[in-house]
């Protein structure tokens, strides 16, 4: 074989044996991580922080970031935090201490009352500590967790809607005062009179004398509070609204239950 014809076939196989070892080093070289990784199960994140997160986006979805200084940001936060872990515990609590405050209230103004009316003679007997017990333990175990679960009822069977005048905040406002108020109010005399030491004869006998007075009363001061809690309010801060506005309406209450109990007194 002549070196023309052995020239030629010396260089393709030098180039074969170029490309074969080319190809041998590049499947053996480790592969390079991803710069972008999916995070997978066993990928430890970092810890999330679980109270400020919580506050801020409870804070930011009510709209309450005006509330700086002095504390009260703070304090409404761990208010808001609570009320979301716990939301019957802490609206009984609250709802146990203002209808205790209101009962307080109501007595002041008997008593301011009987001592206008006796002349400056009359001397005041002090706080009633039973009655005051009464209307604390009336929201504590009653006034809350009925609306906690009434509302949650009325909600999940109409939800809310963005647009807050609508036809079913019409309707919802219907069903809470003029089917709602009126069973809820016969159970509160009840309740109260129950704990007050009365038959079911004395009970019905206030009922007769009271009953349709304080649902026209009622609907003059809740028909309104009503439209503005359900179109206004979340639905998490109903219920506290509406301890707010009980706070005014157990002052009546009080005043009204308890009127022939004063008047025996006077006597």
């Amino acid at each position: 074989m002549s070196s023309a014809t052995l020239l030629p076939l010396c260089k393709s196989a030098v180039l074969l044996l170029g490309l074969s070892q080319l190809h041998t080093a590049k499947a053996f070289v480790p592969p390079q991580k991803s710069t972008n990784v999916l995070r997978t199960p066993w990928t430890t994140p970092s810890p999330p922080t679980l109270s400020r997160p919580t506050e801020q986006s409870s804070k930011t979805r009510l709209g309450l970031t005006g509330l700086e200084g002095g504390g009260l940001e703070e304090l409404w936060n761990s208010y808001l935090t609570a009320l979301e872990t716990n939301p019957l515990l802490v609206k009984s609590v609250t709802a146990g201490v203002i209808l205790g405050a209101a009962d307080l209230a109501g007595q002041s103004i008997q008593r301011a009352t009987s001592e206008s009316e006796e002349g400056a003679a009359a001397t005041s007997s002090g706080v009633d500590v039973a009655r005051f017990l009464r209307f604390a333990f009336f929201g504590f175990i009653l006034q809350a967790p009925w609306n906690h679960y009434y509302y949650l009822m009325l909600d999940g069977a109409l939800p809310p809607t963005e647009d807050p005048f609508t036809a079913t905040t019409g309707i919802k406002v219907v069903i809470d005062q003029f089917v709602q108020a009126p069973i809820f109010t016969v159970i509160i005399f009840g309740f109260l009179g129950v704990l007050e030491g009365k038959t079911l004869d004395d009970i019905k006998k206030q009922l007769d004398e009271d009953y349709v007075d304080t649902m026209l009363a009622n609907w003059k001061l809740w028909v309104p509070a009503t439209v503005v809690n359900i179109a206004f309010c979340p639905p998490i801060l109903r219920v506290l609204f509406l301890n707010v506005v009980f706070f005014f309406w157990s002052i009546f209450l009080s005043l009204k239950l308890n009127k022939n109990e004063d008047a025996v007194k006077m006597d």
